[in-house]
């Protein structure tokens, strides 16, 4: 009697898998050796914002595991991934997508130079 328990077990996996929401995944990532930046895109009424996570991968014996905790060997790296994760960000063409906006009246973009004149977004008019 196998045959009809294999089969309900096929179906339950198949309803699990087509049931279960699709996780959102990073629209970029930053590796250096065991840190990782995960930038994620996030729409909003003024356009596309990034948000950027980080963790860290080890082995526990023989499986694989990742933590969000930084060792002091680590925060050099960890500093690293940012300053990239930020340059990828700031490469990325902005979203002027309200109503009403073409190309011909959409707003000039700010030139922000070199990294060395960036401004926080607080900074920011």
């Amino acid at each position: 009697m196998t045959g009809p328990k294999t089969n309900l077990g096929r179906y339950l996996m198949a309803t699990q898998t087509a049931t279960q929401p699709t996780r959102a995944r990073p629209v970029h990532e930053v590796r250096l050796g065991a840190i990782r930046a995960s930038i994620w895109a996030n729409e909003t009424e003024n356009g596309i914002r990034h948000n950027v996570t980080f963790d860290r991968t080890y082995r526990d014996g023989e499986t694989w595991k990742s933590t969000t905790s930084f060792g002091r060997d680590d925060l050099l790296v960890l500093a690293k991934a940012a300053d990239q994760a930020h340059t990828w960000i700031i490469s990325q063409p902005r979203d002027h997508s309200e109503p009403g906006v073409t190309p011909e009246n959409k707003p000039a973009r700010r030139s922000t130079g070199s990294l060395d004149k960036a401004s926080l977004p607080s900074q920011r008019p």
